[in-house]
């Protein structure tokens, strides 16, 4: 997704992490489980020896834009520890919280937490404290060094001790979620070709207002035959559109793909809201009206 123009309009910085609050709750609410952040901006426009100690909310509206969402998807009470201070951060405070499951309540008390892991000793000077936001740490078996990030499974029996566990598991064997991961992208194609699922999307959806209504688009199916896929995809351009950022890959170029022919990098080309009252439809309103009108097809999965 392009922020380039959307931060260059927010010229104050609490403008800005507002923004970014839009696009984590969005990606919360719908529960995505993984955001890519791509540049849609020529290769030689873009800034060169970007200082990651300073902030770049001005020079590197990507990175920023990473930065902030990495920081919205940790649980709170291990952002000090592993997220330290940055320029980027002062006005973090304002952005609203996500409230996912894998932020600690007082309320819940899941099968799974996620941890911190610390430098203290076990009872026993075994294994590994983790920091899961409670009064006390969770035990593990495990040797891990400190500033860890790890997910836990719960001793039923005993809530003071757990075992790690892939950070999928949480949603794929205990069906919560369980947050967003992010990816950042030099390119459009990088996209496609950097994909860490194996055999990367087998269904992917273009946003563009020269695209088909999604009731065009998707059809309702008499018999409600589910859409036949494991990782979907929908891409959302800035204000040129996702043509502009064809127009400026490489990669692409290569291959012919620009302008009227970036359709073909989809299964399908969509405009989420036919009609729509104003010229243009912000990339954070865009996330909320197309993620809720594509909501349907993995519902039917």
């Amino acid at each position: 997704m392009d922020f380039v123009y959307r931060f260059a309009g927010c010229r104050r910085d609490d403008q800005r992490t507002g923004l970014v609050s839009h696009v984590a709750r969005a990606l919360a609410i719908f529960g995505i489980d993984e955001v890519v952040i791509y540049d849609d901006s020529p290769l030689d426009a873009r800034p060169a020896n970007i200082d990651p100690a300073a902030y770049t909310g001005d020079v590197d509206p990507c990175g920023y834009l990473d930065h902030l969402l990495q920081y919205m998807e940790m649980p709170p009470f291990m952002r000090r520890t592993l997220l330290p201070l940055h320029p980027n951060l002062k006005a973090a405070g304002l952005m609203t919280s996500l409230d996912i499951p894998s932020h600690p309540h007082h309320t819940d008390w899941l099968p799974y937490c996620e941890g911190v892991t610390t430098s203290g000793a076990t009872a026993d000077g075994t294994g590994t404290l983790v920091d899961v936001g409670r009064k006390d740490p969770v035990t593990i078996s495990q040797d891990i060094p400190p500033k860890t990030r790890i997910t836990l499974q719960m001793n039923q029996d005993d809530w003071a001790t757990g075992e790690p566990v892939d950070p999928i598991a949480p949603r794929t064997e205990g069906g919560f979620y369980w947050g967003y991961a992010v990816r950042r992208c030099k390119t459009l194609s990088a996209v496609f070709e950097e994909c860490a699922y194996e055999g990367g999307y087998d269904l992917s959806i273009g946003t563009s207002e020269r695209g088909l209504s999604v009731s065009e688009a998707f059809p309702e199916r008499k018999r409600r035959e589910p859409y036949n896929f494991n990782h979907l995809i929908v891409v959302f351009g800035g204000p040129r559109g996702i043509e502009y950022a064809a127009e400026n890959d490489p990669a692409l170029q290569e291959i012919g793909i620009s302008r009227g022919r970036t359709k073909e990098l989809f299964d399908y080309w969509v405009n989420i809201l036919p009609g729509q009252g104003s010229r243009a439809i912000r990339t954070e309103e865009a996330l909320f009206i197309g993620l809720s009108g594509l909501r349907k097809i993995w519902e039917m999965r």
